[in-house]
């Protein structure tokens, strides 16, 4: 069972593994917290192995709060289900808000995977390094031997990673400042147009924005091929692919906050001056 909308690549590893992702919707209008416990148990079937996390999440942004851990951890205990939690953002939050691991909760040490990565943390997602984290035994003996199946980690890459995690913890103070400027910036470009659902996302750097469009996938198309304003465009993912629902998210899009402040900025206005020239904008009365 996993909260949608998701990042896009767990279909792709699911079918790998032959497992089936069961979404339960979140809602724009809520940021994209998860839905109420009810919502997740009316998902529940004989064949469900587990709950999959993402906090700060990708595509939404949405920082997931202890009450919410704590439930999504009692309803995955009731059902004798494994949580993995996807935290390759963890460090990503913002406005004080603080990451709190489900590895942190009392009672799920054998339930909780935790999946982690140096690709946003340090920016190398060439790297390819990551891990697999869970207290339970038998869990880590089943993924040692797929570990063991590489033949060859990228050993060259594993000392980079070394080297950076012995970077002082005030590095990321300086790239957290910078990340909140930027959402800053392109939250409130977006909010300034009255068609536009969002919440400020808390955390990782994306923010999943409601437009007032049909399709986002057709508008999408149509910023690369058709729009142009002073010989300049934006690119958007259209939110629909981050669900599994269909004809969720056609209205979404999401909007990654990863170049510099001033080229964000122009951006932001970009996509106003774009819905404002989109022959699929309703326009006012």
């Amino acid at each position: 069972i996993v909260s949608e909308p998701f990042y896009t690549n767990y279909n792709g590893y699911a079918s790998l593994c032959n497992v089936k992702l069961v979404p339960v919707t979140a809602r724009a209008e809520e940021g994209f917290h998860l839905p109420e416990i009810a919502e997740f148990e009316k998902k529940v079937s004989p064949n469900t192995r587990a709950v999959l996390l993402c906090s700060p999440n990708n595509p939404t942004g949405t920082v997931y709060t202890v009450e919410e851990l704590t439930a999504i951890g009692a309803f995955a205990k009731k059902h004798d289900l494994y949580l993995i939690a996807d935290e390759v953002y963890k460090e990503f939050t913002y406005d004080g808000k603080i990451h709190f691991s489900v590895l942190q909760r009392e009672g799920l040490e054998d339930r909780v995977i935790v999946v982690d990565s140096i690709s946003k943390r340090y920016s190398a997602c060439g790297a390819r390094i990551g891990a697999v984290i869970s207290r339970n035994e038998e869990v880590m003996k089943g993924i040692a031997k797929f570990a063991q199946a590489r033949l060859c980690p990228p050993t060259l890459e594993q000392v980079g990673a070394i080297g950076a995690y012995e970077l002082p913890h005030d590095y990321f103070k300086g790239v957290m400042a910078e990340y909140q400027k930027r959402r800053d910036i392109l939250c409130d470009i977006l909010t300034s147009h009255p068609g536009i659902v969002l919440q400020k996302p808390e955390g990782a750097f994306y923010v999943m924005a409601k437009l007032p469009i049909s399709d986002g996938e057709t508008f999408a198309r149509w910023l690369l091929n058709e729009f142009s304003d002073n010989n300049e465009t934006v690119m958007i993912a259209p939110g629909e692919g981050f669900y599994s629902t269909p004809g969720k998210g056609k209205d979404e899009v999401r909007l990654a906050y990863v170049i510099e402040a001033e080229k964000l900025e122009r951006a932001a206005r970009l996509l106003l001056i774009a819905l404002d020239r989109f022959p699929g904008t309703p326009q006012p009365q």
